[in-house]
């Protein structure tokens, strides 16, 4: 049976799968990074695990995987395959497409940017499908997104279109380590929402889905953290649908697993802030963390296909 290997490496987890001509997951399995053990630990790893999954594809389906698609976070140079830095990760220019390539005997390998690759799956078979124009926005440790046009995601013309989470939003807010203030993910992010509460709360263990359960039960001061991530999200989003006119605006990563305790007061935020701009919809992401991992075998059958056709 012809398949693909798809990776969506995470900080500290590794999510991979096998992936059918029809999209369907084979085989799932996960896999710590090991980053504890340094950069070249983490490639290795990812190595390794590409190995393992193109034997087992080979044990159990009678054929070697067709291609090979891999997400990673930080700065990605998808055309030429290098993964050019990862902050969590440690790593600097490592030619991933090379390295994996060589690895899986010459098959072709495709490097996408784990938000983008993850906007591309939600685009295609999520909460996007059908949808010519979208915004994917996961609110995770950061705020990033991917622009969604046509059936693929706009990388722009350096690699780093989509970046919302560095949209300022409260010029005299928190200090970002992108050396700029008041960006929108010091503000509205997950980890945001975590500080703002355990500081909040005076429970440094406390974090964001506590923060949203003290909310459903009407802790005042859970309210006003809440309300505060969620005017600056709002302000952070009507600024790129200004920019963009997406048809959809999907929100995702952990934040959004509160459900309407954040959606009912986003939709009427971000309402409350347009004018001439048409209110796009805003629907919660519908694949989880498997959107990497899915997006990742999108990028390998894609890349398939353009070989085909060239």
């Amino acid at each position: 049976m012809k398949h693909v290997i798809a990776l969506d490496v995470g900080g500290t987890g590794m999510k991979a799968a096998l992936v059918g001509a029809d999209g369907a997951l084979l085989y799932e399995a996960r896999r710590a990074t090991g980053r504890e053990r340094g950069p070249d630990a983490v490639v290795e790893s990812i190595l390794a695990f590409a190995a393992d999954l193109r034997a087992y594809g080979e044990e159990h389906f009678g054929e070697s995987a067709v291609a090979a698609g891999v997400a990673v976070p930080g700065l990605v140079d998808a055309e030429n395959g290098i993964a050019v830095y990862a902050s969590n990760l440690g790593w600097r220019d490592v030619p991933m497409r090379h390295l994996l390539g060589e690895r899986l005997g010459g098959v072709p390998v495709a490097l996408g940017h784990d938000v983008r690759t993850g906007g591309l799956a939600e685009g295609r078979i999520g909460a996007g499908k059908g949808a010519d124009r979208f915004l994917f926005v996961p609110l995770g440790t950061g705020i990033a997104g991917a622009i969604g046009i046509a059936g693929t995601i706009e990388a722009g013309a350096h690699g780093y279109a989509g970046e919302i989470g560095h949209i300022v939003v409260r010029p005299d807010g928190p200090d970002c380590g992108c050396g700029q203030r008041g960006c929108l993910e010091t503000l509205a992010s997950a980890s945001a929402v975590t500080q703002a509460w355990a500081t909040a709360s005076g429970d440094p263990t406390a974090d964001a889905a506590d923060c949203a359960k003290a909310v459903e039960s009407g802790d005042p001061a859970a309210v006003e953290v809440w309300r505060n991530a969620v005017d600056a999200l709002a302000a952070g989003l009507v600024t790129a649908l200004t920019l963009l006119d997406p048809r959809m605006l999907i929100i995702g990563g952990g934040l959004a697993e509160a459900g309407e305790t954040l959606f009912t007061p986003l939709r009427a935020a971000v309402e409350e802030r347009v004018t001439f701009q048409t209110l796009p919809d805003i629907a919660p992401a519908a694949l989880g963390d498997t959107a990497g991992c899915l997006g990742a075998g999108l990028l390998a059958w894609d890349l398939l296909s353009t070989e085909v056709t060239a």
